[in-house]
């Protein structure tokens, strides 16, 4: 079992930036891959961004790229979302997810196996 906890969500005005992180603990060492997902109000959830647990490649959805970086630093067990030039769109809650299975591709943000609470991002004008 893996547990994960989001943190760092808030609001912040159009154009800031925020650094969500996920505390991840139990059984990590078993993860293959972990990513972050969101869910705005009436609309489906979005994968957002993904990383292989072993090496450094990484997907950004088109939506945020230029904008978010994903990171994982493996020693303590955290994932890092950096959101930059925020913008209302952005608005959403945003999830932590974490995989022991091998996925088709990091870009298809399937395979995922934990979850996380969610923690709220809000952008206003």
């Amino acid at each position: 079992q893996v547990q994960l906890v989001e943190s760092g969500g808030g609001s912040v005005q159009d154009g800031g930036d925020l650094r969500l992180s996920c505390a991840a603990s139990g059984s990590t060492s078993s993860l293959y891959h972990m990513g972050w997902f969101r869910q705005a109000p009436g609309k489906e959830r979005e994968g957002v961004a993904a990383i292989y647990t072993a090496g450094t490649t990484t997907y950004v959805a088109d939506s945020v790229k230029g904008r978010f970086t994903i990171s994982l630093d493996n020693a303590n067990h955290t994932l890092y979302l950096q959101m930059h030039s925020l913008k209302r769109e952005d608005t959403a809650i945003y999830y932590c997810a974490a995989g022991f299975r091998r996925p088709l591709s990091l870009a298809s943000m399937r395979g995922f196996d934990y979850w996380g609470q969610g923690t709220q991002v809000t952008v206003s004008s």
